[in-house]
């Protein structure tokens, strides 16, 4: 009789924390709608407004400004970053982080119809959807500060303003300075053609500018007297291009040549400069990987009698996957749902699917959850570096149409538009319910952190690809 009654009681309680926990989701959740009319406002200004990493200092701003007035506390510049910042509010533990982002890509100006017509000829625009990546974060961090506030549980949340992920590596720098030292767990989320909340990761990253200097002269009267700086980077690209066939397969290498080159044909150039990025799934052969092509920099540079120099300009480090903290987020994911169309909505969505090449996913992709598998993609992300840190996870939500690629005029496109912004909703639903989630059962988050230590290691001694290196606040001048 004793034991039925213990057991009993314990299924009351465990019913009843599922209750409350319902129950605080659904008050979450009808907080976040309430105020969806304002966290839409601030995206589309920030959409209409694209900053380049290390210069969003609106977009910065708004973001500060929404967090300050929900009284959260303000730490400005950190990791010596004028437009990162990190917003706090509660006591005590658990620590939870929500990162967001708010940069944007060159030449990617884009208006939100289904045609490709830009704002600004060669202008900039959120081709990775950081506009509502930003904001939908900001918003779950402030649905989750109400929660605590309304139900006096303890613990603290901070939102992580994170600058420049584009290149600029801004959250490696904030790692570096040991701003996530003291989070038990950090969250994220980005916007994609799919929901899915899976434990992936990505490719290691290292990026650097080669820069070549000739001798200027006359290409016709006095071509023995000059030496090509453009002729140092196109032979730097012939063989770079040459040794793709003998690098790993899963290896990704591009480059734009970004200064220099000549202006006039009748003068060698006297300086020239080509940007690289390299990715790898393990950092150590990625960095093997990289000498190679600083070889092939060396080797043009002897063969057209030039000088080269070279600056890395970023480098992040895989994502480490985390299946426990993932499987809750998918969880509540599931819970919320997709992204469902209006007629208005289809009748753009089908305009956008026609312009894309070759594209293999339903429409109705867009209102499904996809199957929980772990995988790995060949983009990279300064997140990589925070998930050495600190347990991490992150969701994807449907902002653009199934099988929109990132980065293309029709994500710009999506991203000005009302399916962007049921996207964003739905991830700041999924973020805040993860959250009490986590809060209610700090069993969670040991069972992330011992999935965490037994992945990473025990003595695992982080450190930057990119070295010591200053941030490169003017990578995108």
């Amino acid at each position: 009789m004793k034991k039925l009654y213990q057991v009993l009681s314990f299924l009351l309680i465990l019913f009843s924390g599922i209750a409350y926990s319902q129950e605080s989701k659904i008050k979450a959740g009808t907080f976040l709608e309430d105020n969806k009319e304002e966290y839409v406002k601030i995206a589309l200004e920030i959409w209409d407004n694209p900053e380049l990493g290390y210069l969003e200092f609106e977009s910065s701003k708004k973001l500060q400004d929404l967090l300050a007035k929900e009284g959260f506390s303000i730490e400005k510049g950190v990791a010596g970053l004028p437009t990162a910042f990190i917003a706090s509010y509660g006591k005590g533990s658990p620590v939870i982080g929500i990162m967001g982002e708010f940069d944007a890509l060159p030449g990617l100006s884009q208006k939100a119809i289904p045609e490709k017509v830009p704002v600004v000829e060669n202008g900039s625009g959120h081709g990775c959807g950081h506009h509502i990546f930003g904001v939908g974060s900001a918003a779950a961090a402030i649905s989750v500060k109400h929660w605590l506030e309304e139900t006096g549980t303890s613990g603290t949340i901070k939102f992580f303003g994170t600058p420049a992920e584009e290149g600029g590596s801004g959250k490696v720098y904030m790692v570096r300075a040991g701003l996530f030292n003291d989070l038990d767990i950090a969250l994220h989320w980005h916007p994609a053609d799919l929901n899915s909340a899976n434990p992936w990761s990505t490719n290691a990253n290292v990026s650097a500018k080669f820069r070549f200097s000739g001798i200027a002269s006359h290409a016709a009267g006095a071509p023995d007297k000059g030496r090509s700086a453009l002729d140092g980077v196109e032979a730097m690209n012939y063989m770079v291009n040459m040794m793709r066939e003998h690098v790993p397969q899963e290896t990704r290498i591009h480059y734009v040549i970004t200064g220099g080159g000549g202006i006039a044909p009748n003068v060698v150039p006297a300086k020239a400069e080509v940007y690289y990025y390299v990715r790898y799934s393990d950092a150590n052969e990625l960095m093997n990987i990289f000498q190679r092509v600083v070889k092939a920099a060396e080797g043009a540079a002897m063969g057209t009698g030039t000088e080269m120099k070279y600056e890395i300009m970023g480098g992040v480090h895989t994502v480490l996957p985390n299946v426990a903290l993932s499987k809750i987020l998918d969880s509540n994911l599931k819970e919320v749902g997709g992204v469902i169309y209006n007629e208005e909505e289809k009748e753009y969505a089908e305009k956008i699917r026609a312009s894309l090449m070759n594209p293999k996913m339903p429409m109705k992709a867009a209102e499904t959850i996809t199957p929980f598998i772990m995988f790995n993609i060949p983009a990279s992300s300064d997140v990589g570096d925070v998930s050495w840190i600190v347990p991490t996870a992150g969701l994807a939500t449907a902002a653009w149409i199934p099988g929109t690629p990132a980065h293309s005029w029709q994500a710009v496109s999506c991203g000005g538009t009302s399916i962007a912004m049921k996207a964003m909703m739905n991830a700041a639903k999924a973020l805040t319910f993860s959250a009490i989630d986590l809060y209610m059962n700090t069993d969670y988050i040991e069972l992330a952190k011992k999935e965490f230590l037994e992945r990473r290691g025990t003595d695992y001694v982080y450190k930057p690809i990119l070295g010591d290196r200053e941030p490169p606040l003017d990578y995108r001048k």
